[in-house]
């Protein structure tokens, strides 16, 4: 049988060495390349159509769910697995959206990453029980709306009600409307609360 052809997306370098040298010992796998930032890890699928692409969330350039949305935009087949510290609901969700097949988390062991890979390449999904969990959370709870989601945006980088009218042209009114609303969403009682629970599901990222 012909090894399964692995692209390799991670923008930590001895990250992505280590994954290289892991799969390099395994004799059904062969990396075909890798990248370290989103837009390289799309002109490399492109140019390799790896059967199966291992791509971290957070790269430079193009994050993980756009790379993953271009190639699949351009590859609907394309087989997807997410490697990543993170867990937030959010993250999974968007990943999962997007179309990744599988979602593990980078404590993982590397038996758990190859049979991931066989998995995925198959043509099956791979999602630890811990995610899934998280993704059922994710999936019956409220929306927040493009405008909630901006407001919460600004709410985490420290912006005060006047400031965030003034950024989103709205009157202060308003922006209270808004963070009613999203404290009522989140299930908490504050700015504060908001902001620390939006950082842990992923909702809004801390600029690198």
């Amino acid at each position: 049988m012909d090894p399964i052809r692995i692209l390799v997306v991670e923008d930590h370098n001895v990250v992505r060495q280590g994954l290289i040298a892991l799969l390099k010992t395994v004799p059904d796998m062969l990396v075909v390349g890798d990248a370290s930032d989103g837009q390289q890890g799309v002109e490399l699928f492109r140019q390799h159509k790896p059967d199966v692409t291992v791509m971290d969330l957070r790269l430079p350039k193009m994050s993980g769910v756009e790379a993953i949305t271009e190639i699949r935009r351009e590859t609907p087949g394309a087989r997807v697995i997410v490697l990543t510290t993170f867990d937030g609901d959010e993250d999974i969700y968007r990943a999962l959206q997007a179309g990744a097949r599988g979602y593990l988390l980078k404590d993982m062991f590397g038996e758990e990453l190859m049979d991931a890979i066989r998995t995925v390449h198959a043509g099956r999904t791979r999602i630890p029980a811990a995610v899934a969990q998280r993704l059922a959370e994710r999936m019956g709870g409220p929306n927040l709306t493009a405008r909630e989601l901006e407001v919460l945006k600004l709410i985490v980088a420290g912006r005060s009600n006047k400031e965030i009218g003034s950024d989103l042209s709205i009157s202060e009114a308003t922006v209270k409307s808004h963070i009613n609303s999203i404290l009522s969403k989140l299930g908490v009682t504050d700015r504060t609360q908001a902001a620390t629970t939006a950082l842990q599901r992923g909702i809004v990222h801390l600029e690198k």
